[in-house]
């Protein structure tokens, strides 16, 4: 291989003058060696010096050798160091490639797509053990790699939050190995209060969507954020935010949470229980999830109420309003409020597309004027809290786009907004709620002094269980 010098000119000079420095070294010695007495080699340090001073060596370089021929090596040696070329700059590794999996795509043509062989895609797919999981790509993951000479020099991919395949060339073909980071968990807390919408102020908060949303969730048992909410109301948050290597990966779950609705304080703690399973409970250990959510329609607002004399807006003369109408768009999702299984789905005379559910004891659920039903929603379907059943239209006698819902007991019709939701139990056994105890306090602690920073209350609220 040829080497180039650039702007410091021709190496040659250079080697020039490293031979004619290590011949001058070997007539020095040759003329050290010529001024030495056979009789007291030691007797000439004059000599030597004047040698050193004459030719560049040395003057602590012996002029005799302890082990014939050892001084001649150790200066063909130097000679040889010295007339060594350096060696070549190693090439600079090839950039990374981030690609991202679209529909449809998976590995194979991944490849194909960069100009790499099938070769390289078919020692991928060999390799086994966690790189098997390239065979199920999905759609937004995360491919990054390095391409060298045409060939897969290297490729990582993230198996989750915590460990990333990588796969590289080295001489024996392409090997997998599976890289584990630490995840560290940090409790973040804010605090805001309520000037126009939870969304606004939440935002306002530093509160993501999602962390929003988990916050209506762990609250909407006890209130209904589309109704009930007044300006001032004051909020607080511990959230687990998740990193790895330093860096933000996303925001975790709500650990702690306060509200204060028009003066009545709800806090929500979250335990995981000895069985794995993540609930909210209150200070005392009681669970928060009732058997119930409160409203079926997300952020809808009540456009009329439960009454029993309302003039009807089609009919016009007076009739009871057995439930609740909450207004939002056509195909606005709709929600079943309990487990249970749909006794009756399809029309029903003024009610339009209609749902009923029939729940634990003596509940019963009922949603009108629905545009559709989700499909696999019909008589005998076992339905889920939260879980979607519908969406919101205007079929049977309605003026406009809502949802008509009605809450049962026992048969009789009762407010869905005020009827008493029952509630789940509270966590039993006294090592137990010992454990619950040891292992919220430092959330409630963090919740607390995150209220206390921002609390300007002029009347104290009152504490509601």
């Amino acid at each position: 291989m040829q080497w180039q010098y650039s702007s410091a000119g021709s190496a040659r000079p250079a080697l020039i003058r490293i031979i004619l420095t290590a011949a001058l070294a070997i007539a020095g010695v040759a003329a050290a060696e010529a001024y030495r007495d056979p009789v007291d080699p030691t007797a000439v340090p004059a000599t030597a010096a004047a040698v050193a001073d004459a030719t560049g060596v040395p003057s602590g370089i012996p002029l005799r050798d302890p082990v014939p021929g050892e001084f001649d090596r150790q200066i063909r040696g130097a000679i040889d160091d010295a007339l060594k070329l350096p060696e070549p700059p190693q090439p600079a590794p090839s950039p990374w490639r981030a690609i991202a999996v679209r529909n449809g795509e998976n590995l194979s043509q991944l490849f194909g797509d960069l100009g790499l062989p099938a070769t390289d895609c078919a020692a991928v797919m060999q390799l086994g053990g966690d790189a098997a999981q390239l065979r199920h790509l999905r759609v937004g993951d995360v491919l990054n790699l390095r391409i060298e000479n045409q060939r897969l020099a290297e490729l990582t991919y993230a198996l989750d939050e915590a460990r990333t395949l990588d796969v590289r060339r080295g001489a024996g073909g392409l090997s997998a190995t599976t890289l584990t980071s630490a995840i560290e968990h940090r409790s973040v807390a804010t605090s805001g209060s309520i000037q126009d919408s939870l969304f606004v102020d939440g935002r306002r908060a530093n509160l993501s969507d999602r962390m929003i949303m988990q916050f209506a969730d762990v609250f909407g048992y006890d209130i209904d954020f589309a109704q009930d909410l007044q300006q001032g109301d004051r909020f607080a948050v511990v959230y687990d935010q998740i990193y790895k290597n330093g860096r933000k990966l996303r925001d975790g779950d709500i650990l702690a949470a306060e509200f204060i609705n028009q003066g009545h304080i709800f806090k929500a703690v979250r335990h995981v229980d000895a069985g794995g399973h993540a609930a909210y409970y209150s200070a005392d250990g009681h669970c928060l999830k009732k058997a119930f959510i409160r409203t079926p329609v997300d952020y809808a607002r009540i456009s009329s109420g439960f009454s029993l004399n309302r003039m009807h807006p089609i009919l016009h003369r007076m009739r009871a309003h057995q439930g609740v109408d909450y207004a939002a768009p056509i195909g606005t999702p709709v929600k079943a409020t309990g487990d249970g299984r749909v006794e009756f789905a399809g029309r029903k005379g003024g009610y339009g597309n209609f749902i009923v559910i029939r729940h634990w004891g003596p509940y019963e659920t009922a949603y009108g004027h629905l545009s559709r039903f989700k499909p696999g929603i019909h008589a005998g379907t076992q339905v889920h809290m939260g879980e979607v059943i519908a969406y919101v239209g205007m079929t049977g006698l309605a003026t406009g786009p809502h949802l008509h819902y009605e809450f049962r007991v026992n048969g009789v019709h009762v407010n869905p907004v005020t009827v008493p939701l029952p509630r789940a139990e509270m966590i039993q056994g006294t090592q137990a709620l010992a454990s619950f105890r040891t292992e919220t306090e430092p959330l409630l602690a963090q919740l607390d002094s995150a209220v206390n920073n921002r609390l300007a209350s002029a009347s104290p609220p009152v504490q509601k269980n």
